[in-house]
């Protein structure tokens, strides 16, 4: 489509972290918002927020990066080049949670509260990082004869050009934002702390999982290619997000 979005000058705005931004910025607005609502201190949700943040953009580009770690061999530079794309989300996830874990046992604060609040806010991020990765031509698809398939023909796209190929990019943005409507419809309505966070891991493990058949982009494969490494990653966490929302509500129960 359109990698560069506009220029300033000799300023190139790159539409992927144009559209990333702007899912970061809004998400932090809800989860600020709701965290007010929930009697969270402002100081310690921005705190929080900031290491999310932080912590998404290096594991999801190191996840990137060790998926086609020859390329980066060869062009070390590319690395710090998130801007243009390569992000693989499933990397920022993981560590995002492992820091945001730590963040929050440190300072005492309720973990699966943060998590929900977190999850509704990472859903419209995703939306709008998966837009970006439409403009940006990254994570493309399959050929396809299928009457919506996308030719990609701006030389600066990171697609494959001047074929129909599946928009994958597309299909993950509307299952994110059905995700996110859904999380937002059901925060009221939640059982125990926790549930939304273990659902939006759950649907989008499978939203993911079945994506990943249509992609067609280098990312990394287990099991001599029989799945993709975010399909691995997918499966374990949807297992994961199952067990935890049983446990969360049996011990809702008890107590």
């Amino acid at each position: 489509m359109y990698p560069i979005l506009f220029r300033l000058g000799s300023l190139n705005i790159y539409a992927y972290g144009f559209f990333v931004a702007i899912g970061f910025l809004l998400g932090f607005f809800i989860a600020v918002r709701r965290g007010r609502e929930e009697g969270i201190p402002f100081e310690k949700m921005v705190d929080l927020l900031f290491c999310i943040v932080l912590s998404a953009i290096i594991g999801s580009r190191l996840l990137f990066v060790l998926t086609d770690l020859d390329h980066f061999r060869e062009y070390p530079l590319q690395v710090f080049k998130v801007w243009e794309g390569g992000l693989v989300f499933y990397g920022g996830l993981i560590l995002a949670i492992a820091v945001s874990i730590t963040y929050l046992r440190w300072n005492r604060l309720p973990v699966w509260k943060f998590g929900d609040i977190s999850a509704i806010s990472i859903a419209l991020g995703l939306f709008f990082g998966r837009i970006g990765c439409f403009f940006a031509g990254c994570c493309y698809g399959k050929e396809t004869s299928w009457p919506w398939g996308i030719t990609f023909t701006d030389p600066n796209s990171l697609a494959r050009l001047n074929f129909s190929l599946h928009p994958t990019q597309i299909y993950e943005a509307l299952g994110s934002l059905a995700i996110f409507l859904f999380l937002d419809w059901k925060k009221r309505r939640k059982v125990f702390d926790g549930q939304i966070f273990w659902l939006f891991l759950l649907f989008y493990a499978v939203i993911r999982f079945i994506i990943e058949f249509f992609r067609d982009d280098p990312r990394g494969f287990l099991f001599g290619e029989v799945l993709s490494t975010s399909q691995g990653i997918g499966i374990f966490l949807a297992i994961a997000s199952l067990f935890m929302l049983f446990y969360l509500k049996r011990e809702q129960r008890r107590s």
